[in-house]
């Protein structure tokens, strides 16, 4: 097998990579029936040269390679026909912006495997960025609540060369005391945990968060859906049942409003489930809630106040929580700030891919190689030979609107 390297062509500019230099080498060694290439590029994170050093070939073409793996979405012109890519296509969920890219990866005949459905026997994922969106969404958010405070914040993670810098910020950074509520149960969440743990904020119970309405010192909760939904009807919780019927549940969160300082929503949420709050109780007195690091960045989706996306570079907006405007940041303290960033990781490149290769390395390769048990390939093949696979033909009539 012959597996290229894809250069990121998306906007904004992506310099994260599949696979480092090293882990590329160690692979071609480990395998002798593998062979890797890497198509140039100038914004990479890991040069071209540093794959060379490696005894890696970079080039241009990479029509003779059998696998085209990338991490965003490819641009439409550059795919090639009847070949098998791997990235992030982001379509299952119908999003619109890529109803095109998945109409021609079609019409192409390409088989296309998408890394956010790979999942290991129990169903879990065994790829993904989730940990460095956590990382960087909560520092993001601890930023926010100090520049709405005019204080002066640690420095953008996007302006620190590592994650030993980024966590060195962090501990040299005095956290105000704030009350802050993270949602999930994933990578995301155990990221953002940890970054709050590096910044020294204590984590709390539940039952201590809704009694205690103040704190001496910063703390932190971790609300699992049982906490922040519950079951229409007055029925039990039952975790598996909303996964699947996430329609009969409504929110529970309204009961941590008036104690939450901060909220860092790092939970999936499935369209069909409830939002966490509305809009409308957004206006009330007892909703404190100031700041919203919201990781998922679903537009209007389980974080109605998150309008739009933001940059790396500009990651905060206000929303103003009467009139539903979108305003400058720290405008006004009555304000929600909101940090939407969609491409939390790209802050943090080298490390972020080193951590994707290394799951890459030890899950997915070898499953592409042939060892596949448990077929974790063949369930993330979106598509094959022109078609939908039989998972996926529920994306047909939306893909043939």
């Amino acid at each position: 097998m012959k597996i290229g390297i894809l250069r990121e062509s998306k906007k904004p500019r992506d310099e994260r990579a599949p696979l480092s230099p090293e882990q590329c080498k160690n692979l071609v060694k480990k395998y002798s029936e593998l062979k890797i290439v890497v198509q140039p590029s100038d914004i990479r994170c890991f040069n071209d040269e540093k794959y060379l050093n490696e005894g890696i070939s970079v080039k241009e073409d990479l029509s003779d390679c059998d696998v085209l793996m990338g991490v965003k979405e490819v641009n439409i012109d550059e795919l090639i026909p009847d070949k098998t890519y791997i990235f992030f296509s982001h379509t299952i969920k119908n999003q619109e912006h890529n109803k095109n890219l998945l109409k021609t990866i079609l019409k192409k005949s390409i088989r296309l495997i998408d890394y956010e459905v790979l999942t290991d026997v129990n169903g879990l994922r065994v790829v993904g960025f989730g940990r460095f969106a956590g990382l960087v969404g909560a520092y993001n958010g601890l930023r926010a609540y100090a520049l709405r405070l005019g204080r002066t914040g640690p420095k953008p993670v996007y302006l620190c060369s590592d994650l030993y810098e980024m966590k060195n910020e962090i501990r040299d950074f005095e956290v105000p005391n704030i009350n802050i509520a993270v949602t999930g149960g994933g990578r995301v969440t155990h990221g953002a945990m940890e970054l709050l743990d590096a910044a020294e904020v204590r984590k709390v119970s539940v039952e201590d968060f809704l009694n205690k309405s103040c704190y001496n010192i910063p703390v932190y909760v971790q609300l699992e859906p049982e906490h922040y939904v519950k079951r229409k009807g007055g029925l039990p919780f039952d975790l598996q049942h909303f996964f699947d019927n996430p329609d009969q549940y409504e929110s529970n969160l309204d009961r941590f409003f008036s104690n939450t300082d901060m909220l860092i929503s790092a939970a999936y949420w499935d369209p069909r489930a409830p939002l966490l709050f509305t809009l409308e109780q957004v206006k009330n007195r007892d909703f404190s809630i100031r700041v919203i690091a919201d990781i998922t960045c679903d537009i209007n989706g389980s974080i109605p106040t998150t309008k739009r996306a933001s940059r790396i570079e500009k990651p905060f907006y206000d929303y103003n929580r009467i009139t539903g405007e979108l305003v400058e940041p720290f405008s006004n303290e009555e304000n929600i700030t909101v940090m939407a960033v969609d491409n939390l990781p790209c802050e943090l490149p080298k490390d972020a891919s080193v951590d994707f290769g290394q799951m890459l390395s030890d899950k997915v390769i070898p499953a592409l190689l042939g060892d596949d048990p448990g077929e974790m390939i063949k369930k993330a093949t979106i598509t094959s030979n022109g078609n939908l696979t039989e998972d996926f033909r529920y994306l047909e009539d939306w893909v043939n609107e």
